[in-house]
């Protein structure tokens, strides 16, 4: 059997991604599709969270035996930790920021012959930055866009964002202090 999830980010809407998984797979493998996937860098810490409905912590899989009595991603076998339909998990990959990704179990489906899982099935959007400093978050930059694209012509051009509508032929010449001493007396 194959477990199907879907992965989202209260950071942008926009970013979705489709996962599939043999039942007998662990969330260690969840976990290193998803740092493969969104280009992570795997040197950083990261759990997942069995998560009520209303996305509430549960009971915790980190990458390696803590001492604290949480289990461990190696050890957590997608058909003994999904029990319904919709169950959700947190995926937590910024611990100073307390940044999650939100994964929902969406159901079932026959393993499709010569297809190596987990694979995902689905990529839209980018994905959210793995660490963030400071009180700032990538959901305040979404709207900026960078290209080599001629501008546009509705787009001000950078002459008009500085002068604040003064004429440029108006401004002292300072190539030439001569004139400009001439200008001042």
């Amino acid at each position: 059997m194959v477990y199907k999830f879907v992965v989202l980010s209260d950071e942008d809407e926009s970013f979705v991604r489709e996962f599939e998984f043999l039942e007998s797979q662990t969330l260690m493998d969840f976990h290193n599709i998803i740092q493969e996937e969104l280009e992570y860098d795997k040197s950083q810490m990261a759990s997942f969270y069995l998560a009520t409905d209303n996305w509430e912590k549960e009971e915790e899989f980190t990458l390696f035996d803590m001492g604290t009595g949480s289990s461990t991603m190696e050890t957590a076998v997608l058909e003994e930790i999904i029990f319904r339909k919709n169950q959700k998990l947190l995926y937590v990959f910024d611990f100073f920021n307390d940044r999650a990704l939100f994964v929902e179990y969406t159901g079932e489906t026959k393993e499709v012959e010569d297809r190596e899982y987990p694979i995902c099935t689905n990529s839209k959007s980018i994905p959210p930055k793995q660490v963030v400093f400071g009180t700032s978050s990538r959901k305040l930059y979404n709207n900026i866009v960078v290209s080599d694209d001629e501008e546009d012509e509705d787009e001000a051009e950078v002459d008009d964002l500085f002068l604040n509508g003064e004429d440029e032929e108006s401004l002292p010449d300072f190539d030439n202090v001569e004139n400009l001493n001439e200008e001042d007396e």
